[in-house]
Formats: structure tokens, sequence, C-alpha cells
């Protein structure tokens, strides 16, 4: 009787513990994604983001007061993170604010809600090769109420 309580409680905990790697797992993939548009890291955007990136936003326009939207690559986000690490006045302030609230996660799928300097970001990765990497993202910039 023992074992037959034992053999599903010990189940439950390496469940548990594989979902709590998977988590800081995310989450370093989601903090590699957002520290290399912070710092201009184009090795920790190749790590994070994987080569099928689809990443589509809207910034907030002060002069127009209307957003407009743009849409992001791998290969431009490597070329924005570049544009970062060459000029500075790009770079993120040293406190500059890093939340990642995992909302949901799976085995092979998670979506994560990124707050950033820049606005907020919903991000969808993937698991490929036990490796979690930003798919798709989807942002907003945040519009100063002045």
């Amino acid at each position: 009787m023992k074992e037959f309580i034992l053999i599903p409680l010990l189940a439950c905990c390496f469940c548990l513990e594989v979902t709590a790697q998977d988590n800081a797992q995310i989450e370093s993939a989601v903090l590699d994604y957002v520290g290399g548009f912070y710092e201009g890291d184009t090795l920790r955007i190749s790590r994070s983001i994987n080569p099928d990136l689809s990443k589509f936003g809207y910034s907030y326009e002060k002069d127009s007061q209307s957003y407009k939207g743009h849409a992001m690559t791998f290969n431009g986000a490597i070329d924005f993170a570049l544009d970062v690490k060459n000029n500075s006045d790009y770079a993120a302030p040293p406190d500059a604010i890093k939340k990642v609230e995992i909302l949901d996660a799976q085995d092979k799928i998670a979506c994560v809600k990124l707050t950033a300097y820049w606005g907020i970001d919903y991000l969808l990765l993937a698991k490929y090769d036990n490796k979690w990497m930003v798919t798709k993202v989807l942002w907003q910039s945040i519009q100063n109420e002045q």
C-alpha cells in the first residue's frame, strides 16, 4: 500500500521539478531577448530568438498622436542590436525594467508577458532540441500621457 502512494507522489515531485526547470529556461530566454535589445548584444539575440522570428508592434508617435506599426525579422533584430551597440544613445537606461511573467507553459510552447522600458511584449516561445526560443512577438509601446 505504501508503494501505491509513494510512486505517484514521487512522480508528481519529478514533474514539478521539470516544470520549474522549464520555467527557469523560459525566463532565461526572455531575459536574453530583452538584454540583447537593451545592450546591443547579438550573441544574446542569437541565443534566444529562433531564426523564423515574426515580430510586429505598435509604437506611439507623439507628433501624429497615433500608433505606427513595425515588423521585424530575426535579421532585423540582429541589425537593431548592432545599432544599439554602435550608438549608446539607443541603449536602455541601466535601471530599465525587465519584468517577465510566464502566462502559460506547456512541454513544447509557452506564452510570456514582458514589461520593458519601451512597452509591453507578448512572446510565444517554442522548445527546439530542449532549448526555449522566442518565435513570435506582438508588442506595443507605452503612450505617455502628456
